[in-house]
Parts: C-alpha cells; sequence; structure tokens
C-alpha cells in the first residue's frame, strides 16, 4: 500500500534567513514512498531538477500533485494528467512545513508567504534599476510572487507567467503582504520609502511625476473614438487629427501647451535630450514618432535611414506594446493599437517624454 502524506508545498516566498534572520534546516528528505502535496502558489515544472531545463509548464495554485523523490534540492513530481517534472525544493523558491509529519495524515503549518499585489501601473525590469531592460508593465491588481529584496528599493519577484524580475518597493506601486524583518541579511525593510527609486515610471528624467502621466493618457482615454480630420481645429475637440489630440490631452490635462504639429512635437521632445529610438526603452506616456507608411511587411522598411526620414505620426505610448492616437476615418477615430509586429513597429522614428 502506498504510505500518503499531505503536506503544502510554499513558493513564491522569501528565504527563511529573510524572514526569520537566520538560515533554516531544509526540511527531511522525501521518503521513497509518493507523497500528496498541494501546490499553494503558482511555480515552473521543468523537464530536469535545473533551471537550464525547459519548462513544461506552470503548476498552479490549488493543484494536487504527488512528489516522488527528491533530487539535489529539487523534487520530482506527478500532477493530475500523470506529466512527470521537477519543481525546487530550494527555500528561496519553495518551502515545507517545519517538520515532515512522515504517516501523521495531517497538514503541517505552512511558513509565511509575501504576496505582491500592483497598486499603479510599473515597470517590471530584468535588473535592479531603471537601466535595465523593461520586460513588460505590470498592470494594476496583478499579484506576484516576492522572492527576495537584492538592493535597495527593489524586489526580486515572479509574475503570474513564472517570468522573474525586479520592480521597485516603493510603496505607491506594490503592497506586499508580509514584511521583511530587520534582523535579517537584508536590512531593508519592505515598503520603508527609502528606496533610492523615486523616478520610476515618470515617464521623464526631468522628474515628471507617474501622476501626470496618467492624468494625460485619463483625458485622452475619455476622446475614444472622437473623428479623425485632417487639419483639425485646434479650438474644439469635435474632431482631432494626431498632433491636435495630443496637442488637446497636454494641455487639458496639466496645463502643458505642445507645439501645433506632429514634426514640431518631434523636435519638441529631442530638444528634451530624453529620446529613444528603441520601443523597449520607452516609458509610459513617452510621446512617439512615426515616419510615412511603406507597407505592412518589415522588409518595405529594410535599408531605410530613419534618421532622414520625416515625421508624419505621432501618439502616445501607453506601456505593454500598446498606443494611444488617431490616423484615420476608416479607422474610427481616436484608438488604441497594438504595436508590435505591425507596420507601427517598422514605420517607429522615436520617441520620449514631453514633461
Amino acid at each position: 500500500m502506498r504510505t500518503t502524506v499531505k503536506y503544502k508545498v510554499i513558493t513564491a516566498t522569501l528565504s527563511a534567513a529573510l524572514l526569520f534572520g537566520s538560515a533554516a534546516a531544509l526540511p527531511a528528505p522525501i521518503a521513497n514512498a509518493a507523497q500528496s502535496a498541494e501546490v499553494i502558489w503558482g511555480i515552473n515544472m521543468r523537464t530536469g531538477p535545473s533551471t537550464s531545463d525547459s519548462v513544461i509548464r506552470m503548476l498552479k495554485k490549488g493543484e494536487q500533485i504527488t512528489v516522488l523523490e527528491e533530487t539535489n534540492g529539487w523534487y520530482k513530481v506527478s500532477d493530475s494528467s500523470g506529466t512527470t517534472g521537477y519543481i525546487s525544493a530550494s527555500t528561496k523558491y519553495t518551502e515545507l512545513g517545519a517538520e515532515l509529519a512522515n504517516g501523521s495524515g495531517s497538514d503541517t503549518e505552512a511558513l509565511a508567504t509575501l504576496t505582491g499585489v500592483v497598486k499603479k501601473s510599473v515597470s517590471f525590469r530584468n535588473g535592479p534599476g531603471t537601466s535595465y531592460d523593461r520586460i513588460r508593465y505590470l498592470k494594476k491588481g496583478e499579484e506576484v510572487q516576492v522572492v527576495s529584496q537584492p538592493s535597495s528599493g527593489w524586489y526580486e519577484i515572479i509574475d503570474s507567467k513564472g517570468v522573474k524580475g525586479y520592480v521597485s518597493s516603493q510603496t505607491q506601486y506594490i503592497s506586499v503582504d508580509g514584511t521583511i524583518s530587520s534582523g535579517s541579511d537584508n536590512s531593508e525593510s519592505a515598503g520603508s520609502g527609502s528606496t533610492g527609486e523615486t523616478t520610476e515610471d515618470t515617464g521623464s528624467s526631468s522628474g515628471a511625476t507617474n501622476a501626470s502621466v496618467e492624468k494625460v493618457i485619463t483625458v485622452g482615454m475619455k476622446y475614444l473614438g472622437t473623428p479623425y480630420e485632417f487639419g483639425s481645429n485646434r479650438s474644439t475637440t469635435t474632431t482631432f487629427d494626431c498632433s491636435d489630440l495630443m496637442k488637446q490631452m497636454f494641455k487639458e490635462a496639466l496645463g502643458v501647451t505642445l507645439p501645433a504639429d506632429s514634426r514640431q512635437q518631434g523636435t519638441y521632445v529631442k530638444n528634451k535630450g530624453n529620446a529613444v529610438t528603441s520601443i523597449s526603452q520607452l516609458k509610459r506616456g513617452d510621446l512617439m514618432f512615426f515616419m510615412s507608411y511603406k507597407g505592412s511587411s518589415k522588409s518595405s522598411y529594410s535599408g531605410i535611414d530613419k534618421s532622414s526620414q520625416r515625421i508624419t505620426h505621432v501618439g502616445i505610448y501607453l506601456g505593454d506594446g500598446k498606443i494611444l492616437h488617431t490616423y484615420s476615418k476608416e479607422s474610427g477615430g481616436v484608438r488604441t493599437n497594438d504595436i508590435m509586429g505591425t507596420a507601427w513597429e517598422y514605420r517607429f522614428l522615436y520617441g520620449g517624454s514631453a514633461l
């Protein structure tokens, strides 16, 4: 008869050292008999006992799995469909209860789990600093796993898809269920406010606030569906062309007066010294400038010296590969579009903050 002991596997926690200020012993090795387990936070199941092995899929919270054996800090497991793979048993990624009550038939108490909830859209980056590339924007309401606090002002996290990265620990961006012990190896406390990251997602190196960016975007979104008209009347909001929309958004939201057309607006942004030519470097609220349409395929733009191209369109970047703009009557007027893999990506010249 197969003996089963039910216990809870905790992923997405800080290490025991971070939680209690000292190293905690690993649980006793898994016995030869298979044991049932309940996943209480998403974790990658891999083809082998290493992070270099491919991800089979992400085990979801609440799934019942069977732990077959322990191998050098990894558990070999089987899911409900019979698929076999490996999950980490490291205290950085998983924690078992304080003791494995072999044969007890009862659940063990779980160690504390730190869950982060995104309060405002914020950059999810490859490293703990604004100089690192942005993976994407985390959206308000997303739940993430807080793995550690590697440096002042940053959390190392894992999102719901199992992607690992870093996010500002400023309390305006993320709320964490739990605290980091002041007696731990990392002396910075979660949400202390001393993050050293005062300009994360501000949309400008000149100190524009995230709140200002959101005000501008909020104004723009209220005009969704407003008809397009080339050379629209700048004194009304009944129709817009691309540059008129940008001008109205900044004026109405912040009292900032942008130049009249897209080329002048492009020069205005360039003169601020923060223009970038890669979409991956853009921040939410940055203006985006485009050349003329040459075709829908990437090859249509190959060999073109974009530095010599004339600006023919402008929009505002929303983050996560999306743009808010207006460009034709046929498109329905003011709207949002996905950029990547479309002519908008290939036509992009540069972008930057107008603030």
